[in-house]
Parts: structure tokens; C-alpha cells; sequence
């Protein structure tokens, strides 16, 4: 056996080390911050126990060398290693915590556990086993290389996921459109791929690398207030200023769009026909963009229909003449809400 100075603390790092994961397996997931505390206290105690004990981590002394105290020598510094692996992660989960994100920094989590990991595993073998990790490390650069050329669609996902994360394009929640006219709200990114929910509730998975390469718009930036445009032909038999009023007023009426910003009217055109209207008006966010659409060309019909107004034909109409047969009724502004029939 070894000396005493030495057997005393590693038998009782040993014992902190495995009483340490008893008690983190036994508090469960569900309560993670009960298990950060422990992590940070079982590490921090046996880091203490080393240093009053004059024990290195990074290599076994030659008085250690004895009988079966190898066993407890290298155990006590394999608990500590993983001890410090599980203390560095949670310091990862305080700082996501701390910045409200822990979601969408999902991939940038799981690399930092990984070179973790990685790290304290090489660290094993070369301080611990005292094998030569130069050669382990070329070894692993070969297969790595082989991996690579074998996987290089799925490392592109991986890598253009990494990137969309530390670019912070878009986040867990927020409504993006895609220059290929797909849209929806992101419901979750993962290594390989976005999924998006879109408004017909239909999950679209994009894999990572094709989002890296299209152009995205993030819908929810600053906020998700949406503005649309929406065009209206009337018929070109009254004054534009009158049919700008009751437009006005039509979407003045509408309860389902956001009244600051205040929506505007736009006269786009006119000819022998018609008179061309943008109605511009702004919703609380693109998922109420249908309803409120949809109401506003009701209004518009009504309101039309209340204040004699007519629709034009459009453009692409083949008939000819006058849009109402027969002379038009002169026009009269009839204030209009939502509850008029």
C-alpha cells in the first residue's frame, strides 16, 4: 500500500465522487437546479481535498505505484475529471438560463457538452493512463477525415445549423419567410434541420444547409406586426377623394387590424374604367393576416354597396362598356362599421 498521506484523501475523493452521482441520479431531471448545486459542490470539495493533500489530477505519483492503491489513485482522479466535466456543462446551463434562451442556443449547448466531454476524456487517457495522446489524436484526424468525406451532406446540416444559431437570424418562436415563398413559425431547430409550423398547422422540415443558402425574412423582427397591402378596383364614376374616404373609413371600421400604426390608402392608377386602391393597414402578427383579410373584403363589399360605390371589372376582362348599366346615382359618404348589414 502507499502512503498514508495520499491514501486518506483519494479514498475519501473517491467516496465524494461516487456520493456525488448518488445523489444527482437520485434528485432526477426534475429537479435541475438541486443537481447544478450538487455538481458545483461535489467538484468544489474534491478540488479541495486535492489541494490539502497535495494530490496533482494531471499525473500519478511514484508512491502511488503500490499494490492495488492504483486502483483508488487513478479512480480518484477519473471521478474528478468527470466531476469537472459535469461542473463546466453546468455552468453552460447557468449562462443559457441567465440569458432566457435556453431553446434556441439547443445547438450551440450540445457542441460545448461535446468538446467538453472530448476534452476531459483525452485528459483521462494522457494524464490518468499516462497513454500518448499525440498519435490518438492523429489516428482520429484520419477517421474524422474519412467520416467527413462520407457524411458531407449531414456535416453541411450540422455546421449550417451552428452558423444560423450563432447568427441569431431567427429563434424558437418567431415567423420567418423563405425566398421560396415558404413561411411559417419555428417550432424547433436541431442539428440536421428547421421545422416550421405553418398556418395550415403542417410541420415543414428544412434541412439546415438549404436555409443557410436561401434568403430568410424574419416576420417577428423587431416585432410581429405585419403590414399588407391590399388592392381594390373601383369603378372610375366618382372622384377619387370621395372613393379614398369611404375606403378610409372602411378600414377605420375594421376590428381585426391594428389601428396604430393607422392604416392609409394608397390611389395606385386610374383610367376610362377604373380607379386602383392600395389599402394598407397593419395586423398584431402574419398569423392573423387571413381573418383580417377576410373581413376587410367584406367590409369593402358592403361599404361599397352602402355608399354606391362599384367594382370594376378587371383588366383582364374581355366584356366591354360601362361597369353598372344605366346613369349612377350621385354618391353619398354613409359613415360604415363592422354591425352595418
Amino acid at each position: 500500500m502507499f502512503d498514508e498521506d495520499h491514501f486518506l484523501p483519494l479514498l475519501l475523493i473517491n467516496i465524494l465522487g461516487f456520493a456525488g452521482i448518488l445523489v444527482w441520479h437520485i434528485q432526477g431531471r426534475r429537479r435541475p437546479t438541486g443537481r447544478l448545486i450538487v455538481q458545483i459542490l461535489c467538484f468544489a470539495t474534491m478540488s479541495l481535498v486535492l489541494g490539502l493533500g497535495g494530490i496533482s489530477p494531471y499525473r500519478l505519483d511514484q508512491a502511488e505505484f503500490q499494490g492495488t492503491g492504483v486502483l483508488i489513485a487513478k479512480s480518484a482522479r477519473i471521478l474528478w475529471w468527470t466531476h469537472l466535466a459535469w461542473t463546466l456543462i453546468g455552468f453552460v446551463h447557468i449562462y443559457i438560463s441567465l440569458n432566457h434562451r435556453p431553446r434556441e442556443a439547443h445547438l450551440l449547448q450540445d457542441l460545448i457538452v461535446a468538446v467538453v466531454y472530448l476534452g476531459v476524456a483525452l485528459s483521462i487517457v494522457g494524464f490518468v493512463f499516462g497513454a500518448p495522446i499525440g498519435p490518438l489524436v492523429a489516428t482520429s484526424g484520419v477517421v474524422a477525415v474519412i467520416i467527413g468525406l462520407a457524411l458531407q451532406n449531414t456535416l453541411a446540416d450540422v455546421f449550417s445549423g451552428i452558423a444560423l444559431t450563432l447568427g441569431r437570424a431567427y429563434v424558437v418562436g418567431d415567423w420567418i419567410r423563405l425566398s421560396d415563398g415558404t413561411e411559417g413559425r419555428v417550432a424547433e431547430t436541431n442539428w440536421r434541420s428547421t421545422n416550421l409550423l405553418t398556418s395550415a398547422h403542417n410541420v415543414v422540415v428544412v434541412p439546415n444547409s438549404v436555409l443557410a443558402k436561401q434568403g430568410v425574412t424574419n416576420l417577428s423582427c423587431p416585432d410581429e406586426t405585419h403590414w399588407i397591402a391590399f388592392v381594390v378596383r373601383i369603378a372610375a364614376t366618382h372622384a377619387p377623394s370621395l372613393v379614398e374616404e369611404v375606403m378610409l373609413g372602411i378600414l377605420q371600421g375594421c376590428a381585426s387590424i391594428v389601428k396604430v400604426p393607422p392604416p392609409a390608402i394608397a390611389l395606385k392608377a386610374i383610367d376610362a374604367t377604373a380607379i386602383e386602391v392600395e389599402l394598407q393597414f397593419c395586423v398584431v402578427s402574419p398569423a392573423s393576416r387571413l381573418p383580417a383579410k377576410n373581413e376587410i373584403i367584406d367590409l369593402v363589399y358592403r361599404g361599397c354597396k352602402t355608399n354606391g360605390l362599384s367594382l370594376a371589372r378587371p383588366p383582364e376582362s374581355l366584356l366591354c362598356g360601362p361597369a353598372v348599366a344605366g346613369s349612377e346615382p350621385a354618391a353619398i359618404v354613409t359613415p360604415f362599421s363592422s354591425s352595418t348589414v
